[in-house]
């Protein structure tokens, strides 16, 4: 395959430069100069990039793809194309699964099945057994399956020696903990700013970034949406701690109005908030305190959505298909944020966090990341997407369509996905929305 006249963004190296890219078994076998590379054979796919930016392609640190037990919502499949649609070739899945990510059977069922999508997808395993808080899984059993890291996502942690305890057995593995930071003893309802306070968040966040400066844990706080607790981790960084925060597009684009334009469209835990911590936000994306942009990506079906209490719907949206868009538009658009700081966000540093292809790079010090940089040598994991390019929001992959960004107008859109050398996603193959 011959990539021909796009600018080639490689955030892990940060080169920016236009180019033809030569792919060969599932590798990027060559690197030239834009409308020099031609076809060694007939058979040999060339795509015009031209207008394009080629860039790592993206990984996603936080989904949910309710595989198993609620795959009405979502399957792996479904998942997986809503995930190239959106220019990833990497996700992590969460354990809040039915029944949960807990055990050694769960997990390698996944493993194998996840094998057959054309995207990578990995797993997190759960912290506590059937997530209820009281009892360790059995953290070393799990990694050696695969297990990439351990979350009890969408239930804190409330009892602090477990989650030190936590803290260590993850640490001796070298993986991460995910945390969902809502205490529960302050939240009247859960999905609005006004039931459920930034406190709620706050003393969580407290207490985690503490507790991974005195275990030495790697730990990602998830969904950050409070003002003060951005100004936490950003403390937590300076004393030394190996935090690590995401924040999601819809907590960067929105604040707590939307709940009442869009309904259950913007019911989310955390919720949505005031403008002074979304800017807050924007500032931590803005200054390195929040390292990676997730979709924390929670598909509901139309009927759950459209209850009438809205407290009684279930809470999330989904967001692998406008994740990149709303990064260009909010955050690129009007210049918080370079494009290669926001691919920065979403490719190196998610692959930092769950050391996906972690190396010692030649003068780019012991950190420096394999994955995010595109040098000859390495798999062709790409996106191809225009940054000027406009399209409306919808038609989605997912088997779901909960979201409060369908129909607005956005940047960047995105023409192909490669994953390991093949095409995952072409934009021009895919018009309608396909039967679930």
């Amino acid at each position: 395959m011959i990539i021909k006249n796009g600018t080639i963004l490689s955030p892990g190296t940060q080169e920016a430069y236009s180019a033809d890219l030569r792919i060969t078994n599932g590798l990027i076998a060559g690197i030239a100069s834009p409308g020099s590379l031609s076809p060694d054979s007939d058979e040999e796919e060339v795509l015009d990039a031209t207008s394009c930016v080629i860039a790592p392609g993206l990984i996603d640190v936080h989904v949910h793809f309710r595989d198993p037990g609620f795959t009405w919502k979502e399957d792996l499949h479904t998942g997986a194309r809503a995930a190239a649609a959106g220019g990833f070739t990497t996700v992590i899945c969460m354990a809040n699964t039915k029944p949960p990510v807990d055990h050694p059977d769960t997990l390698s069922d996944l493993l194998l099945r996840a094998q057959k999508e054309a995207i990578r997808i990995r797993f997190t395993a759960a912290v506590t057994k059937g997530l209820a808080g009281k009892e360790l899984t059995d953290f070393e059993t799990l990694a050696g399956l695969g297990a990439c890291g351990f979350t009890d996502d969408g239930i804190p942690l409330i009892n602090e020696k477990l989650t030190e305890q936590a803290m260590r057995r993850a640490k001796a593995l070298g993986l991460p903990l995910s945390f969902h930071e809502e205490d529960p003893a302050f939240i009247e309802k859960a999905g609005t700013n006004r039931t459920a306070p930034a406190v709620a968040e706050d003393v969580l966040v407290a207490r985690d970034c503490m507790l991974s400066r005195y275990t030495g844990a790697v730990i990602n706080i998830q969904h950050i949406s409070s003002g003060a607790s951005v100004a936490l981790v950003r403390t937590a960084k300076a004393l030394g701690a190996p935090v690590f925060a995401e924040a999601t597009p819809h907590h960067f684009s929105l604040t707590e109005e939307a709940v009442e334009k869009f309904g259950t469209c913007a019911k989310m835990n955390p919720p949505l908030r005031t403008e002074a911590d979304r800017q807050a936000i924007i500032e931590g994306l803005k200054d390195g305190t929040i390292d990676i942009i997730a979709t924390d990506h929670a598909p509901h079906s139309t009927a759950e959505k459209q209850k009438e209490d809205f407290f009684a719907a279930p809470s999330g949206i989904i967001g692998l298909e406008t994740s990149l868009g709303l990064g260009i538009t909010n955050l690129v658009k009007p210049g918080h944020l370079t494009l290669m700081q926001l691919l920065e966000k979403m490719t190196v540093n998610p692959a930092r966090l769950y050391r996906i292809n972690t190396q010692a790079m030649p003068g780019m010090g012991s950190e420096a990341s394999l994955y995010g940089s595109i040098l000859p040598g390495r798999v062709a994991d790409l996106v191809i997407f225009n940054p000027d390019e406009a399209f409306t929001a919808g038609n989605y992959q997912s088997k779901s369509e909960n979201s409060p960004f369908t129909g607005m107008e956005l940047h960047g859109k995105i023409h192909y996905t490669i994953c390991a050398g093949q095409i995952a996603w072409d934009s021009s193959k895919h018009t309608d929305r396909p039967c679930a």
